[in-house]
Order: structure tokens, then sequence, then C-alpha cells
């Protein structure tokens, strides 16, 4: 059993088809360094078999170092496909593959230009919001009418930084908010600790939580501030639900993050902090100005704008195309 794919559909209800090839985890210098090519030469013709026996009507992939062998196949036999791009800066392999896809889709704008003509603006696919009821959702995590709830994504070595800032000024940050935090099942001890220790008049307006699965929507919804990384989903998502945002970029991976949280503080829909410019001052001085309700407003405003809650069903449309052989559902480069 090999990767989280694998994992959600081991109960057999979908069949699983598994390459050689793996994904690239790091560029150190060890024995996967001279493996990973020959795994990916040999996915090849892996690829094609697949294609051939299973026939299918287009092929879906999010790209990336692993789709390279699956769309060579298909487009060498003549089966058109889609590739989804969520990040404004393009992956080397991703940009690869779409030099080679039918059509490729992506999430910001700028993005369009990487990929020319058979490229769409389709946005990035998310959960729906639109069950959601607002004053339910902030009820159902003791929230009142008046008071501000700040969402902190924490809880994994990727936001070591933004648990780090939020711990040191937490004290001041709940004269201020409730915060919610999703500190992950391994932070959950080292929360429940700081929780035991803040003192008694506002242990109440902390709230860490393991995961919410389920509930991510409802936290989003009944969120008036969110602190967070700033991938492709997390920047979908707060722009769809139209919540003023303070974004973290992971410092690694290409600057990809960095790109994302850019596009949208450039356009007053969220602020942007620089993962080395974070620490508990930093963090305190911009929830302080986006306690201003007006401030706050104006930021989810021009989120909002920026949102595409419909992403799924462009993507959807456009395969569909593909796989019946009618012309693009969606425009080209202007999406």
């Amino acid at each position: 059993m090999r990767g989280l794919e694998r994992r959600l559909v081991a109960d057999g209800e979908i069949a699983y088809h598994q390459l050689v090839v793996r994904s690239l985890r790091s560029a150190g210098r060890d024995l996967h360094l001279l493996l990973d090519p020959l795994r990916l030469a040999a996915s090849v013709p892996q690829a094609w078999l697949l294609m051939g026996r299973l026939r299918p009507a287009a092929l879906f992939t999010t790209g990336g170092y692993l789709a390279v062998p699956l769309v060579m196949a298909a487009r060498g036999r003549g089966i058109p496909t889609l590739v989804w791009e969520g990040n404004v800066i393009p992956g080397r392999a991703t940009a690869a593959v779409g030099r080679m896809a039918t059509r490729v889709a992506v999430s910001f704008p700028p993005t369009v230009d990487a990929f020319g003509d058979r490229a769409f603006l389709s946005g990035t696919p998310i959960r729906s919001f639109a069950h959601v009821d607002r004053e339910v959702a902030r009820a159902s995590f003791g929230v009142g009418p008046a008071d501000r709830l700040l969402l902190v994504f924490g809880g994994s070595q990727a936001v070591a930084r933004i648990t780090a800032a939020l711990e040191a000024s937490l004290e001041r940050l709940l004269d201020d908010w409730h915060v919610l935090h999703l500190a992950g099942e391994a932070g959950m001890a080292e929360a429940r600790a700081l929780q035991a220790r803040l003192p008694e008049p506002v242990r109440d307006r902390y709230q860490p939580i393991g995961f919410l699965t389920d509930r991510m929507a409802d936290a989003l919804v009944a969120a008036d501030l969110v602190v967070g990384r700033a991938g492709s989903s997390t920047c979908a998502e707060v722009a769809a639900v139209g919540v003023a945002s303070i974004l973290v970029p992971y410092p690694h991976a290409a600057a990809h993050q960095r790109a994302n949280a850019a596009w949208l503080a450039d356009r007053g829909a969220a602020v942007l902090v620089a993962d080395d410019e974070l620490d508990a001052p930093r963090l305190l001085a911009e929830a302080r100005a986006l306690r201003d309700d007006t401030v706050r407003a104006a930021m989810a405003d021009a989120a909002r704008r920026l949102g595409r809650p419909d992403a799924a069903r462009r993507v959807a449309d456009e395969l569909l195309a593909l796989a019946e052989g009618r012309p693009p559902s969606m425009a080209g480069r202007a999406g």
C-alpha cells in the first residue's frame, strides 16, 4: 500500500492501478536519484499498456512528475487529456505535461499565459459552502454574534512558524479574538497544555482542534479572519467564502505559494507575511489592524470578487466535452 490514493480506494470499490514511477520527495543525492529516471522510463510502456486496456474516453490529471508517463501514453493513443494547475507559477513537470495535454485548466489568470491557447481559467475545485449558515456555524463553535473569530491553520512541520507565533501571542490575541486553532493530531497535547496555562477569564476563548474534516466548511464560513499557508485550495476557499486572511506562504517548493498569496494581496484580498517575517509581534500587529470591521470587510469583499466557487463544474464540463468529442466547453485564453 503506497500513497494516500491507494488508501482511499482500498475497499476495492474503485479500481486502482499503480505505476512504478514514484513522487520526487527530495533532491538529495541518494540511490533514488539514479533510480527515478529508470522508474520514469519503465512507467511509459506500463502506462501505454494501461491506456490500451482501459481505453478511457479522456484523461484528467493534476499534473506533476507522476503525470508524465500517463499523458505521454494518452497522447500516443489519441486520448484527449485535461491537466489542472493550481498555482500561479506552474511546476516544471506540470509545465512539461501541459505542453503535451489537449487542454489545461488553471486557477489564476496569470497562469493562462504559461500554456497559451490550450489553457482556460477554471479556478480551484473546492468544497461547497452553499449549505452553511454562518450564524449556525458560529454557534457550533461557541462564538457569539458580537465576537470575532480567528481561524488558524496549524498542526504540521510546514506551519511550525505559524504555530510558534500563535503560541507566543495567544494571550494578547484573546483580548480581541476567539481563536479556533487547527493544531493537528500531533500538536494537540501541546495545544491543550497551552490552553491550561491561559488565565481563566480567556481560557474558553481558545479552542484547539486536531482536525475538522467535515466541519471545515463551517469553520471557514464562521471565521472573521483566517491565518494560514497559501496553497491553491486555501486561496480558493477564502476567496469563495469571502473572508479576510493573513497568508504566510510556505517558503520552499519554488516559491509557488508566495506567488499565490501575492496575487491575492496585490488586489487587496489578503495580507501577505513572509515566513521569516512572522513572529508574535507581527501576528499581533496584523490581527489588530484587521480587528477593524470596516478594514476587514473591504478585504473580504475583495476576496469574494476573486472567488470561483463553480470551479469544479467548469473542470467537469470541460472534461466531459473532451470525452464526448465536443468543442471546448470553456473559452480558451479568456476563460
